[in-house]
């Protein structure tokens, strides 16, 4: 199996994949989750190695929370964290079906496509209800993009287009797959970045990217009192991923503690299996720590 890279410039995209099945060994990727940033298609942007059966040191994974031949989709699933996410859920025996979708798959998701978002939601609606839904796209900087440091570095372009992967987009995924989440166990995680935490915000800068990930986890928030009380048995979190291995993740402080993609993934995905509704609504790091509003 080949994950295949997606040309274009945009804020994210991903690869389609169907049934769950063996696990590749390596995934050429060109996103960079802990910083969400985009990398123009061309040479790889990196790959990464992935467990598999050989490995003999690496416990089997599995969802145990979720019932066999569970179905989950992934939001993204050509980056770093999507690919290597697609990967280790199809190597999962219990695992029924992963889908991902992005501007080019089929059928293609834009968050600038509001209606394109929708028709894409119809269309799984179409499938198995889901017990696993991540989002695992956004957006830091884009060409002629960088993150602001400055007040004086404020325009309406980074702001829109930081709000638009950030925020809306995710905003009408939870409007639109929310209600396909399988009422007896149900888990949907938003990626979000630990610098969108207003308690926990100390250096400044990364405007529009912080406040677009404040602004993510007050939806998530909010969403979960609603699901609360029409789904009762469904899980929604915003989840921190840490610093991922990435050449985009180098101009930034931390990349010397960053990690790589299938071991963010695992511990993350861990994170979600142990999960109950109680939790929902909850701002998580990748340790399963709770992080600050």
């Amino acid at each position: 199996m080949d994950f295949t890279r997606s040309a274009g410039a945009g804020f994210f995209f991903a690869d389609w994949r169907d049934n769950c099945g063996s696990m590749p060994r390596a995934v050429v990727a060109a996103w960079d989750s802990d910083t969400d940033t985009y990398h123009p298609v061309g040479e790889p942007a990196m790959t990464l190695k992935i467990a598999t059966e050989d490995d003999s040191n690496t416990p089997p994974f599995s969802m145990g929370s979720l019932p066999d031949q569970y179905h989950a989709l992934v939001v993204g699933s050509s980056g770093t964290i999507g690919a290597a996410m697609i990967a280790l859920l199809r190597s999962d025996p219990r695992c029924g079906s992963v889908r991902g979708l992005h501007r080019h798959s089929h059928p293609p998701l834009d968050f600038a496509d509001e209606a394109g978002v929708a028709a894409a939601s119809s269309e799984l609606a179409r499938g198995p209800r889901l017990n696993l839904v991540v989002n695992a796209t956004g957006m830091l900087h884009a060409p002629e993009l960088m993150p602001e440091k400055r007040l004086a570095d404020l325009d309406y372009a980074h702001l829109l287009a930081a709000f638009q992967a950030n925020t809306f987009g995710p905003a009408l995924l939870l409007r639109h797959v929310a209600p396909l989440l399988a009422p007896g166990r149900g888990l949907m995680a938003m990626l979000s970045a630990k610098v969108g935490s207003i308690g926990d915000n100390r250096l400044g800068g990364w405007y529009s990217y912080r406040a677009s990930k404040a602004a993510l986890n007050m939806l998530v928030r909010t969403a979960a009192i609603e699901l609360a009380r029409t789904q009762p048995n469904t899980v929604l979190v915003s989840l921190h991923p840490g610093t991922v291995e990435s050449p985009l993740s180098r101009p930034f402080r931390g990349v010397a503690s960053a990690r790589p993609a299938h071991d963010a993934v695992v511990d993350m995905l861990r994170v979600l299996d142990r999960l109950v509704p109680s939790d929902s609504g909850a701002f998580f790091a990748y340790d399963g720590s709770r992080l600050p509003w």
